[in-house]
């Protein structure tokens, strides 16, 4: 075992989870006041469900061997749960625990990503019941493609994408955003638009408190893809560098935008801006320089800032625009990875523009097609059977109350504190 890259990763792994509850505070801080409590226990119980999941059978799935050997689903039947990573693995340079909880969360997280599609107007138990099944049936299949590399010593057969084809995702563009970017699309698309949308104003009911999520999801991401290198040395140093400089470039970038159209720069875009920029530099973080981290985050940060109106345009209503930033972001930062990519990076290959040819974005472009398609199409169907059987959505009076009353409790005491009763003075003792 190697102690200190042990230690970086057992870092990582607390930065990562620290991304719980930023996404829970950027997200809350974008609904209604009477809508936040919802939103923090939606991403919280996702995160819950997903890791109870993965220490049963979701870590061999996900990184065991391939069905049939096949590449395409990880089943080992022999191994199923966490049973096995208990005892220490010499040949390894991380412990093999540390390995399946930093997997865990980036598990939890990427379902907890769809929350922000269907905020406001999905019933809660349903929620938990659907992100058990789709992390199973989406996530765990595509993690594998992605993640799983084939272990020729261990007799382990990977996933296609990472093994096959060889796409390049050094943390997660297409496994974690594009995955659940386009989920939230579909079960937007069946969930339906929220009451009086787009008519009614659905603002932002706390922009700080979005402005602490974006800013806990910026200093936590240094672990998510820092912590990919699985190693404390110059490619996790290269890793987050990139990805600080690409975050930096979308804030600016978002904001110019909104100054471009003729509006405010806004705390809003800002933090938008920044999120667009961590979601593109993901899967390319080790694959560009520091100049084409800067590079990504500019042309994510601009195209999310337009992507994030065209649902007014197409009719979805994706409530805090998981779709305009992830989905988009995740593609353009798989896709510039085709063009920017340079073999001095930590990945090793070269794009169009280092002379690497056509190849590499070729590789790229298979691997979003196919977990777009994949992800789309098995989202859809797991939310209408839900809706079929037991119905996704609140009833109209819930909606129109505030989600947060299914809860029993509100955000904020609007009424203020209770009022002070004084006790009433004791009688006099009776003269004699």
């Amino acid at each position: 075992m190697d102690s200190g890259s042990t230690a970086w990763v057992l870092t990582s792994t607390a930065l990562v989870l620290l991304m719980v509850p930023g996404l829970a505070l950027f997200y809350g801080g974008m609904v209604g006041a009477k809508r936040v409590i919802n939103m923090v226990m939606m991403t919280f119980g996702a995160v819950a469900v997903v890791c109870v999941i993965w220490v049963l059978y979701g870590y061999q799935f996900a990184f065991g061997d391939s069905l049939g050997g096949a590449g395409i689903l990880g089943l080992d039947t022999a191994n199923i749960g966490l049973g096995g990573l208990i005892a220490e693995d010499e040949a390894a340079t991380i412990p093999p625990a540390l390995f399946a909880v930093f997997q865990m969360l980036f598990a939890g997280l990427t379902t907890a990503l769809i929350a922000g599609g269907v905020a406001d107007r999905m019933k809660f138990g349903v929620w938990l019941a659907f992100t058990a099944v789709w992390a199973t049936v989406v996530y765990l299949p595509v993690a594998h493609w992605v993640f799983a590399f084939s272990n020729d010593d261990a007799g382990i057969v990977g996933g296609w994408i990472a093994n096959k084809i060889e796409a390049i995702d050094y943390a997660g563009g297409t496994a974690v955003h594009i995955n659940a970017g386009v989920a939230a699309l579909a079960v937007v698309l069946v969930l339906g638009k929220r009451t009086g949308w787009p008519n009614s104003p659905h603002k932002p009911h706390n922009l700080p408190l979005t402005a602490l999520g974006a800013g806990l999801l910026w200093f936590g991401w240094l672990g998510f893809n820092g912590g990919s290198a699985l190693a404390a040395g110059n490619s996790a140093s290269v890793v987050v560098l990139n990805t600080i400089a690409a975050a930096a470039a979308a804030g600016l970038a978002w904001i110019a935008v909104e100054r471009f159209r003729g509006g405010a720069m806004t705390s809003l875009g800002k933090s938008s801006g920044i999120v667009a920029g961590l979601v593109a530099i993901t899967p390319a973080c080790g694959a560009v320089n520091p100049l084409g981290a800067i590079i990504i985050g500019v042309i994510a940060g601009a195209a999310c800032a337009f992507a994030v109106n065209l649902k007014y345009k197409l009719g979805y209503d994706d409530s805090l625009d998981v779709v305009g930033v992830h989905l988009v972001g995740g593609l353009i930062g798989t896709l510039l990875i085709g063009f920017l990519a340079t073999d001095a990076a930590p990945n090793g290959r070269s794009g169009l523009f280092f002379g690497g040819g056509a190849e590499l974005l070729l590789d790229q472009t298979i691997a979003a097609v196919a977990v777009l398609a994949y992800s789309f199409i098995l989202t859809w169907i797991i939310a209408k059977l839900f809706d079929l059987t037991v119905g996704l959505r609140v009833t109209a009076e819930v909606e129109q109350e505030g989600i947060d009353s299914v809860h029993r409790e509100s955000g904020y005491d609007f009424l203020g504190p209770d009022p002070v009763v004084e006790s009433p003075a004791e009688p006099e003792p009776a003269k004699a």
